[in-house]
C-alpha cells in the first residue's frame, strides 16, 4: 500500500507519476470506506485528490501555509499529513474533525468551516510573514462556489492592491452544493471551454508556430512586446485586472500539467491565481452522478450509494418546511423563497420546481440574500429566507439595518438550529436565540414538532413584522397529530401541555421531546408533579403566562438547545428579575464554550443534557 508510506507531505516527492496515480486511487478508496461508515463530505473530497497531492509536492507545508476554504475538501490533506491511523475516527466524538483544525496538525494553517474566508486568511498570513520576516508562500484553495461570496472579492481586491505573495488556487468543479449562480459562475463557465494550458504565452506559441512560413518569427517578435495581445488571449482577464497573474485553466488530473502550473505560481512574486478544473465525485459513480446528494451525506452502502435510512423514519424538519412553503405559496402569490446556495439543503428544491419565477438562489451571499428580501418585503411581497442558523450569523447587520429597523415582514427560516452533531462547532446553530432576540421588531419562535412548524410557517406568512423560526437538523418526532387538534398560533402565546403542582418545566422548541422523558422519570421515581409549558415564542414572551408562573411561586426549569448566555433561560431570568419574582430558576442549555463534534447522544451526555443527568440535577436542586 503506497498510502502507508506517506507519513508527511515530503514523502510524496519520492513518488513517480505512475505511483501518484496509484496513490490517488488508494486515497479515494480509503475516503469512500470511511465516509460510508461515518458520514461526511464525499463528492468534494473525491474531486480534489490529485490537486491536493500536487500542492503538497510543490509547496513545503507548513513553511508554505495552505488554507482550505470551507474545509470540506480536506480529507486527502489529512491523510498525507500524519493522520492516517486516526482517519477511521473522522467526525466521531474525540476523533478527527471533518474540517481543518489548528489543534490537530501544524499543517492545518487555520480553522475553516464557513465559505469564502480562505483568501482573506491567506492574505493575513502573508502580511504576518512580511511583518515577521518569515519564509514561505501562503496558498488559498477555494472552490468556484465559494468564489461567489462577497468576502472573496474583498480579499482579491486588497491582495491585488498590496501585491502580496499569495497563491489562490481556484478548484473549479462547476458545482457547489447547489448549481452556481451569478456573473462569476458564467465567466468561469466560459473559461472552461478554453483548451487546458498554463499561460497565455504557451497558447501563443501553439497558435502562431503553426502558421506556415513565418509563424515562429512572428511569435518571437510578439513575445518580446510587453502586453501584446494580452486582452485578446488571456482568458482570466478579470483576475489580471485585479492584479493577479492568471494561470489556467489546468487539468486537475494531469500531474505533469498541474505541477508545472503550481511551480510557476510558487516561483512568481506577487499574487497568482491558478485555475484548476476538477470533477465532484471523481472515481465513484454514484457521487459523480448525484454530487449534491454526496456533498454531505450520512452512512451509505458503497455498492449502491443508498443511504442507510430506515424506511419507517419520519420526515425531516427540512422536508416539512419545504412541503409547507409550497402549500402556502399555492394560496398566497406574494410568497417568495430565497436561499444562499443551499436549495437542496434547506428543502427548497420542490418550491424551485413548482414556482421557478418566485425562487431566488443568490449564491453564497447571505448578506445579499437578507437585503434583497428586505427590498422585496418593502415592495409588498412576502419573502421567506431559508438559511442554516450558523450561516445566518454572516448577515447580522443586514437583519438589523435592512429588515428590523424598517420593520419589513421577512420570514427567517433557520434550519439546523441547535446542535448538529458530527459537523461540529462551525456548524452548530447555537447562537441564533441570543443574536435574534436582542433585535427590536423581531419575533422569535421555535416549534416543538413538525405539526407546530407547519402552523408557525402559516402564522408567519400573515405577519407584518420580521419573524424568525428556528428548527433542528434531522428527523421530526413522527407525531400523528393533525393541525386541527392543536391550539392555533397567537402572537406571544404559549400553551400548557401538562398540569402539575411541584415544578414548572419550560423547554424550548424541539427540547419538548426530551422534556417528556425527564418528566416521566421525575414523576415515576421522585414523585415530583411537573407542569409542562410549551412557550412557542422566545419573543414576545407570554406575559399572561408569566404572571401566572410568578403567582404560583413554583420553581422553574428551562431547557434549550442553544447557549445559555443571552438565550431563552436568560430571557426568562430577566423577566423574573424585573418582576421581583421569588421563583427559583434552573437553566439547562449549552455552555459558554464551543461544542466539539460528535453524535447528538454523545454531545448531550458530555454537556449534562441527557435525560438522566437532567433528572439527577433537578432532583438534587429541588430539595435545596
Amino acid at each position: 500500500m503506497l498510502l502507508e508510506r506517506i507519513n508527511e507531505p515530503s514523502d510524496l516527492r519520492k513518488l513517480t507519476i505512475n505511483e501518484l496515480e496509484a496513490l490517488s486511487k488508494e486515497i479515494r478508496e480509503r475516503i469512500i470506506e470511511v465516509v460510508s461508515k461515518n458520514g461526511g463530505h464525499l463528492a468534494s473530497n473525491l474531486g480534489i485528490v490529485e490537486l491536493t497531492l500536487a500542492i503538497h509536492r510543490v509547496f513545503n507545508s507548513p513553511t508554505d501555509q495552505i488554507v482550505w476554504d470551507v474545509g470540506h475538501q480536506s480529507y486527502t490533506h489529512k491523510l498525507i499529513t500524519g493522520r492516517q491511523k486516526e482517519f477511521d475516527t473522522l467526525r466521531k466524538f474525540n476523533g478527527l474533525s471533518g474540517f481543518p483544525k489548528i489543534s490537530e496538525s501544524i499543517h492545518d494553517s487555520f480553522n475553516t468551516g464557513h465559505s469564502s474566508t480562505s483568501i482573506s486568511v491567506a492574505q493575513g498570513l502573508a502580511l504576518a510573514k512580511e511583518q515577521l520576516q518569515l519564509p514561505g508562500k501562503t496558498i488559498a484553495v477555494i472552490g468556484d462556489g465559494a468564489m461567489t461570496g462577497g468576502m472573496s472579492f474583498e480579499a482579491l481586491n486588497y491582495i491585488g492592491h498590496r501585491k502580496s505573495n499569495v497563491v489562490v488556487i481556484l478548484n473549479d468543479n462547476e458545482m457547489s452544493i447547489s448549481p452556481n449562480v451569478g456573473a462569476m459562475a458564467m465567466y468561469l463557465h466560459r473559461l472552461r471551454l478554453e483548451p487546458a494550458y498554463t499561460t497565455p504565452k504557451d497558447y501563443l506559441s501553439k497558435v502562431l508556430k503553426n502558421i506556415p512560413g513565418f509563424g515562429t518569427r512572428l511569435y518571437n517578435v510578439l513575445s518580446r512586446i510587453e502586453g501584446s495581445f494580452k486582452y485578446l488571449l488571456t482568458p482570466g482577464m478579470i483576475f489580471e485586472e485585479l492584479g493577479f497573474k492568471y494561470i489556467g485553466p489546468v487539468d486537475g488530473y494531469n500531474f505533469e500539467v498541474l505541477e508545472r502550473a503550481l511551480v510557476r505560481a510558487k516561483d512568481r512574486q506577487g499574487p497568482v491565481l491558478v485555475h484548476v478544473l476538477t470533477q465532484k465525485g471523481r472515481g465513484y459513480k454514484p457521487a459523480q452522478e448525484q454530487s449534491n446528494k454526496f456533498h454531505g451525506i450520512g452512512p451509505f452502502e458503497i455498492e449502491t450509494g443508498n443511504t442507510k435510512k430506515s424506511v419507517d423514519s419520519p420526515p425531516t424538519y427540512t422536508e416539512i418546511f419545504g412541503n409547507t412553503i409550497c402549500k402556502l405559496a399555492n394560496d398566497n402569490k406574494s410568497i417568495i423563497a430565497i436561499t444562499a446556495a443551499m436549495k437542496e439543503g434547506t428543502g427548497l428544491t420542490k418550491f424551485a420546481n413548482e414556482f421557478p419565477s418566485r425562487f431566488y438562489d443568490v449564491g453564497i451571499a447571505e448578506q445579499h440574500a437578507v437585503t434583497i428580501a428586505a427590498a422585496l418585503a418593502k415592495s409588498g411581497l412576502k419573502p421567506f429566507v431559508a438559511i442554516y442558523s450558523t450561516f445566518l450569523q454572516r448577515a447580522y447587520d443586514q437583519i438589523v439595518h435592512d429588515v428590523a429597523l424598517t420593520n419589513q415582514p421577512v420570514v427567517f427560516c433557520l434550519d439546523r438550529a441547535g446542535l448538529v452533531g458530527e459537523d461540529g462547532p462551525t456548524h452548530h446553530g447555537c447562537l441564533d436565540i441570543s443574536y435574534m432576540r436582542s433585535i427590536p421588531n423581531m419575533q422569535v419562535m421555535a416549534p416543538r414538532d413538525e405539526v407546530e412548524l407547519a402552523l408557525m410557517l402559516e402564522y408567519a406568512s400573515k405577519q407584518n413584522t420580521p419573524v424568525a423560526i428556528r428548527y433542528p437538523r434531522g428527523y421530526a418526532t413522527g407525531t400523528k397529530d393533525e393541525p386541527s387538534s392543536r391550539q392555533p398560533i397567537q402572537t406571544g402565546k404559549s400553551e400548557v401541555l401538562k398540569d402539575g403542582k411541584d415544578l414548572i418545566f419550560i423547554p424550548l422548541g424541539a427540547s419538548c421531546s426530551d422534556a417528556y422523558k425527564v418528566i416521566d422519570e421525575l414523576e415515576k421515581n421522585s414523585n415530583i408533579s411537573v407542569k409542562l409549558i410549551n412557550p412557542r415564542f422566545v419573543k414576545p414572551f407570554d406575559e399572561e403566562m408569566l404572571s401566572d408562573i410568578i403567582a404560583s411561586k413554583l420553581p422553574i426549569v428551562t431547557l434549550e438547545d442553544s447557549v445559555l448566555a443571552g438565550g431563552f433561560g436568560s430571557m426568562l431570568a430577566e423577566k423574573l428579575i424585573d418582576a421581583q419574582a421569588t421563583n427559583r430558576l434552573l437553566r439547562f442549555g449549552l455552555p459558554d464554550s464551543f461544542v466539539p463534534h460528535g453524535s447528538l447522544k454523545e454531545l448531550k451526555t458530555m454537556l449534562g443534557l441527557n435525560c438522566q443527568s437532567i433528572v439527577n440535577k433537578i432532583t438534587e436542586w429541588i430539595k435545596i
